[in-house]
């Protein structure tokens, strides 16, 4: 079955980074787009960023742009995202998505920003 593991998260300093990880796993990884997404406390789950299946096209949300990369590695089967200067503002947990007809989530992972 369709597995989505994320790892990376954690406690950071404003003006930090953190990498954060999701291991795919159940369905052939280089045929779907990928995608993170995120939700803070008390607000809608958004869309972070999305790549395509061979990582040629990216897309961000505008809170994020030159902050935050993703990338994939279709033979490792993984989709990372990237956080640079981060602010208390990125504070939520993170969930991974495999896109498409049928939509997946990972279970999340907890990212803190706070001095």
């Amino acid at each position: 079955q369709v597995q989505l593991v994320e790892s990376g998260g954690g406690l950071v300093q404003p003006g930090g980074s953190l990498r954060l990880s999701c291991a795919a796993s159940g369905f052939t990884f280089s045929s779907y787009g990928m995608s993170w997404y995120r939700q803070a406390p008390g607000k809608k789950r958004e869309l972070v960023a999305s790549i395509s299946t061979a990582g040629t096209y990216t897309n961000y949300a505008d809170s994020v742009k030159g902050r935050f990369t993703i990338s994939r590695d279709n033979a490792k089967n993984t989709v990372v995202l990237q956080m640079n200067s981060l602010k208390p503002e990125d504070t939520a947990v993170y969930y991974c998505r495999r896109d498409g007809s049928f939509v997946y989530w990972g279970q999340g992972t907890q990212v803190t920003v706070s001095s």
